[in-house]
Formats: structure tokens, sequence, C-alpha cells
């Protein structure tokens, strides 16, 4: 039956069809007006779209909306990311220590072993090998690849193996920018890619590639590829070969475990890969591929720094003094990049070390020996002997030991009594023992001398007399002149008192060179260090020493004490041995109380050496030295002059043989010598006629001794011919049993 209440639609001639809308509205009127009449009769007949076709449409339209939102937040991200300063890590390399000669190496100081360089001075297959193993399409790429992100999304999605997709621009961006070290994701990952984005349209290629090359980690603890030339085939990156540029592009991507020595047939496979690819890319031909051979690699660990021996001291004294100056801090330092170099002269330095050989083989191995050398003119350190391991001591014997120094310390009485118009030829009282303001003072081996001279008191080294020279200028103008000199007021035991001319301060080694250098300059100080230039990574220079001198003493002063000095080199002074040096010089000679201590410093024109020689107990104490090479004592007129001879011999071979340019000539005595008393006359006589009778007896001794060892040879001898001569003896032929019966 019709729905009646369903209006018939007629076509008129110019009307216009319904609408959808009005569709709707008639039937809903007619729903209405049929007062309850059934739903179902109103909704059939009405069209609509499908579901499935409705899902199609809104997931089509959210895709373009996703895309549309995509770009315009990756624009956004484009427009607000900024390309970062580099990486602190990214930057920190190697610092390199030189000998003076600025191209020796000494050592190096490293936060990270790294050292950038301008490859523009490597081979080319260098950066092909790299080009080919890591990123094929680097040169043509704008820095991300987007076939490559696709890729490693679709297998991460999958669950494959973890690819990150990242080009060499995003190496470069990862490492040099935004720190390899730190945690990985989706979001670094799209930073990356945006600061590479950005990179590539305004940095060359090249400029790219090469700091990839300088930050990239190659295993052996390099990073970069000068360090990895040097820790894998100890070499500079420009001298690589194609074979051995191969090798490090091909384990980059896992350096550690695929190190030839680690897993070699790896590392072969890879080498391989990366000359294949080269020769496909056209960066190499066939034969050269066919051509290469793989490279033998150094061991692991081959090039780490040694801490033996002699060296790890003088690199701690390089890190300290420039820490101590205030030119670079420890960070710098390790991390700087920096060419440091320093004031050490490798053959000096060779001869310092070779210079303590000459000490006898029965020296106990708590005998330490301390010699330092320094430049006059300049005060720069030439040569150290710090010590002999530093594995197995860590105290430098130059710089951080102290020692009493004895006698040492007289010649800068010498000073304060020419500051007050005394003369070298002024005489004293050389007698033993002495009282000197209620302190009794002693010669060695308690020997008097009488009235002598300061030149004679100095070459004898006579206690009582300098004694009686601090009494008269008194300990204050004495303390006063060891300062000037270069002795740092803060040394231990340096003491305002009547017995500190006699060296119970303990200064370090480096002082007493020093203030030495002011005798040889004239009066003139210089301050001693070890660094001449520091350059920063670009090649500035940022620091210089100071090489200034200061005038502390007039050179007449000096010159008035000097005779003193160059006795004591004299063949007949304390230091003759040193005399067959055949140089104008001067020095002294010193042994400290209960023979704790025994040293020599001397100079000439342009250098001053001082050697120390101290024993140390195992608690660090102060021992005496032991008596050693068959000699009865220990004096610095012994050992330490055999040391300094032999530095010296070396350490002047191309060194012309100047003359003290600003000596004159001393004054003469300004007070005659006192004439002694009658009774002192004789005790002298006394004294003198027991010495020559105690000496008369002791050569008397060692006749009998020798008469006797030679007597004895001599009994041994014969005794031994006798032996020698005697007929051999031979047992009686048996002649069958001894018992006769049986015959």
């Amino acid at each position: 039956m019709a729905d009646t209440n369903k209006p018939e639609w007629k076509s008129v001639a110019g009307a216009k069809p319904p609408t959808r809308r009005s569709l709707r509205e008639t039937d809903a009127s007619s729903t209405a007006n049929a007062g309850g009449s059934s739903k179902s009769g109103g909704k059939k007949g009405k069209k609509r779209t499908s579901w499935p076709k409705r899902i199609a449409l809104w997931l089509f339209v959210l895709f373009l909306t996703l895309i549309v939102a995509g770009c315009a937040a990756f624009l956004i991200l484009y427009a607000r990311t900024k390309v970062p300063a580099p990486d602190e890590f990214a930057l920190a390399q190697a610092s390199t220590v030189y000998y003076n000669d600025g191209q020796t190496e000494l050592g190096t100081f490293a936060e990270v072993d790294r050292t950038i360089i301008d490859t523009s001075t490597l081979p080319a297959y260098v950066g092909n090998a790299i080009v080919a193993s890591e990123d094929r399409t680097f040169y043509s790429n704008s820095g991300i690849d987007i076939k490559g992100i696709l890729r490693a999304l679709v297998n991460n999605a999958t669950g494959g193996a973890r690819q990150g997709a990242s080009t060499i621009s995003q190496g470069y961006v990862e490492n040099y920018y935004l720190g390899a070290d730190k945690e990985k994701s989706y979001f670094r990952k799209l930073d990356e890619a945006i600061i590479a984005l950005k990179l590539n349209r305004s940095q060359p290629k090249e400029e790219i590639l090469g700091n990839y090359m300088n930050t990239i980690f190659f295993g052996r603890g390099a990073y970069g590829i000068q360090a990895a030339a040097e820790a894998y085939f100890n070499k500079s990156a420009k001298d690589l070969t194609l074979s051995e540029a191969a090798l490090l592009a091909g384990i980059l991507p896992a350096p550690s475990a695929w190190d030839p020595a680690v897993d070699a047939d790896m590392a072969e496979e890879r080498w391989q890969r990366v000359l294949n690819l080269m020769v496909e890319d056209g960066w190499i031909s066939q034969s050269d591929a066919d051509a290469a051979v793989f490279p033998e690699t150094i061991e692991p660990g081959s090039t780490t720094p040694d801490t033996t021996g002699a060296n790890p001291y003088l690199m701690q004294q390089v890190r300290d003094e420039l820490v101590s100056k205030g030119a670079l801090d420890g960070e710098e330092i390790d991390a700087g990049g920096l060419t440091i170099i320093t004031t050490l002269d490798k053959s000096m330095q060779d001869a310092a070390m070779n210079a303590v050989k000459v000490m006898p083989e029965d020296k106990p191995a708590n005998v330490r020996v301390a010699m330092s050398a320094i430049d006059n003119a300049t005060g720069e350190i030439r040569a150290e002997y710090p010590g002999a391991d530093y594995e197995n001591n860590q105290t430098n014997a130059v710089t951080q030991d102290i020692v009493q120094a004895g006698s040492t310390f007289k010649p800068f009485g010498l000073l304060a009594y020419m500051e007050q118009d005394g003369s070298i030829y002024d005489t004293f009282n050389g007698n033993s023992p002495m009282d000197v303001d209620g302190t009794e003072v002693a010669n060695n081996d308690d020997a008097s001398f009488g009235y002598i001279n300061l030149i004679d008191a100095t070459m004898y080294s006579v206690n009582t007399v300098f004694v009686e020279l601090n009494q008269e200028v008194t300990p204050d103008k004495t303390l006063d002149a060891l300062i000037r000199a270069g002795i740092p007021e803060d040394t231990q035991g340096l003491e305002n008192n009547i017995l500190n001319v006699l060296g119970s301060a303990a200064p370090h080694n480096i002082d007493l060179a020093t203030a030495y250098a002011t005798f040889a300059n004239g009066g003139e100080r210089v301050s001693p260090h070890i660094i001449r230039e520091v350059k920063n990574a670009a090649g500035e220079s940022i620091y210089t020493a100071d090489t200034s001198r200061t005038r502390e003493f007039s050179a007449e002063v000096v010159s008035g004490a000097m005779p003193g000095l160059q006795a004591v080199t004299s063949e007949e002074g304390t230091g003759s041995k040193v005399s067959s040096l055949g140089r104008d010089m001067g020095g002294k000679t010193g042994t400290s109380d209960e023979q704790k201590s025994a040293q020599f410093v001397g100079f000439i024109p342009q250098i001053t050496t001082a050697v120390s020689m101290y024993a140390v107990g195992e608690d660090g104490s102060s021992l005496p030295l032991p008596n050693i090479g068959g000699l009865d004592q220990f004096h610095g007129g012994d050992w330490p002059t055999d040391v300094w001879l032999a530095f010296m011999e070396q350490a002047t071979v191309n060194m012309e043989n100047q003359s003290f340019t600003w000596l004159v000539q001393p004054k003469q005595p300004t007070k005659p010598a006192p004439a002694p008393d009658t009774s002192e006359q004789e005790e002298l006589a006394r004294q003198q006629k027991e010495l020559e009778e105690q000496q008369r007896l002791e050569q008397e001794r060692l006749q009998r001794e020798e008469e006797a060892r030679r007597q004895q040879e001599e009994a041994d001898r014969k005794r031994d011919e006798e032996e020698n001569n005697k007929p051999p003896v031979t047992e009686p032929p048996m002649s069958g049993s001894l018992d006769s019966t049986n015959d």
C-alpha cells in the first residue's frame, strides 16, 4: 500500500531538482504530520555513504593533515634550531712537549688522545676510503640520506638490528657538536639531521669530512686520524698508505671489536670491503686494489706514555711550572692541543743521565743524586738528573727533595763581607776548635790552619774562618746575601744565626744552581725555568718565559769573592778534580754534618751546574752517606765532582771557551793579619809537630802493611811453585795376594 503522506515530485519545466536537505526537511515534515507513523517507513529509501569509504576518506584527510603538520613542524624546527658551539670533548686534543729545538718530542699531555691536523695535507685516498666505507653518497647528499632513514625506520620497527642511518655529516654533527657520549634517541637524530642540513648549506664538503676525520673514534683510545695513524702504525697520518687508510676506514663502525689485534679475520674482511667499494666508486683502480697488501699494525699500547725513567719527572715539572705561574690550568694543558717548547737541550739531557753512571757499583739504592744545569744568561734549565726511575720514586730530586747545603753557603758570607768593603786577601784565624759567641766550631778533622786569607779559607773550606767572618758581617747580612742570590726565603732551616754560613739550611738542588749562577753573571740573578714558550692549537704564542736578569750585587763585589771560588776548582782546592776541564770557572764543594750530604756547584761563563748527593731511609729520613768506591769518606770533592766533570765534559763539547768579562781586580787587604802571641805560636808549633808525627806514624803503618802483604804474596807464590814442581804420586803395583802361603 502506497504511503499517502510521501509527496510526489513531478518534473516541472524550469524547476530545480530537490536537494538532499529539502528531501530531509520534507521527510521530517511528513513524519511529523503522520503523528506517530512508523519510523521505518520514514527511513526506507534513504542513501548513505558506506562506512569503509568514510574511514578511507578520513584516513586520507588525516594523512594529508599529518604531512602538512609535519612539514610545518619541520620548517619551524629548522628555523629555530641553531648550530651549537662545538662540543668541548670534540675540540680536546693532546698537548705535545718538545725539547728546546721545538722538534724532538719529550712527551704528551692528553685528556683524550687526539691531535687535530689540517686534513688537506693528507693523501686523497685517506678521505676517499672513509667516504667509500661510511657514506658513499656523501658528495651528493644534502647531509641526510632519506632512503637510509626510511630503511632504518622499517628495520627498527620490524625488530631488525637497530640502524641509525647516519651520514658522514650526521656523524660529524654527533661527534663535533652534540657529543658522541650523549644519550641516543629519535629526537636527537632529528636534531642531527636538521643541523646536518644546515651545515651542508654553510660548509664545504671538504671541511665537513676533515672535521669528521679529526673527531671520530678509531679504537685504541685514539680520536681522529692522526692519533689513529700513530696508535696503529706509529706514523703520521700524512704518511699513511692506501692499505693502511682502508683498514682504518673499514673498522670504524666497531673499532674496538674489529681491531686486527682482536679479530684479524674481520679486520681483513672489512679492509677488503673498503678497497672493493673504492674501486666501484672510482676512487682507485682495480690494479691499485689488487696491489694492496693487508697492513701490519703495531701492538696496542706501544705508544702509551712511559712512566719509567726520568722523562715523567720532567713532564710533571713542566705541568707544575705552567700551573704555578698561572699561565694555564690543568684542563687547558691536557686538552688544549698545545705545543710546549721546553728549555731542555737533548744532548745535554742525555749527558746528565749518563754522567751519573760514573758512580761506583757499590752505591746503595738509597743514595740519591740530583743534578741541574742552567743557562746563566737566561735561567733556562738545560739539563737535569731528577731521579733514575719515576715509577719507583715520584719525587723530583732537583725541584722537590731538599738537602743540607753545607759549605756551599760559605761564598755568600764572602759577598756580605765584600759589600762591607772587605777584601778576599784579609786574614782570619783558622785554628780549630774555636769558641765564637759561645758556640764551639771545629774544622774537618779538627785541623788548624793558623791565620790565613779568605782565598785559602775558601779553597780549604775552613769552618772557623767563616764563622768568624759571619760574626763580623753579622748573620743577617749573610742571610740577606743568600736570599738575594737566589736561595728562597722559605728554605727549611734558613735562619738568622751565627752558623747559617755553614749551610745548616736545606735548599733544593735547583736553588743552589740559581744562586751560583748569580756569581757567574757578576751579580745578576736569573729565574730558573723549564718552559721556553707555549703555542695554542692555531700555532699562536700564548706564553713566553721571562728571561730577564736582576742586578743584586755589583760586579766589583762579586769580583772580590771570585778568587776564592776559583781557588776551589784549582789543582790545590777541594774541587781539584774539575780543574781538568780546562776552562775559566769557579765553584764550591759542600759536605754537611755527619756526612748527610755531599755537593758541588760549579760554573763557567755560560752554564752553572749543581750536583747533590744524599742518603734517604725507608721512612724518608736523612741518613749519613756511606763510604763507597773504596773511599774512607764521602765529601763534596769526591763523587759529586766526578759526576759534575763527567757531565760538563760532554755538555761543553761544542761550547766556546769564554772568560768572565765582568771580572775586575779584587781589593787589596783592608786589615793586616794580627800577630799571634808567643803562647799561641808555641801552641801552633806543638800542633804542627803532633800532626807531622801522626802523619809519620801513619806512613810507617801503611809501609808495614804493604811489606807484610808483599811478603805474604811471595810466600804464596813459592808455595804454588813447589806444588807445581812436586813429582806426581803413584800407587805401588799389585802382585797377587798378600798371603804368601797362597804362592
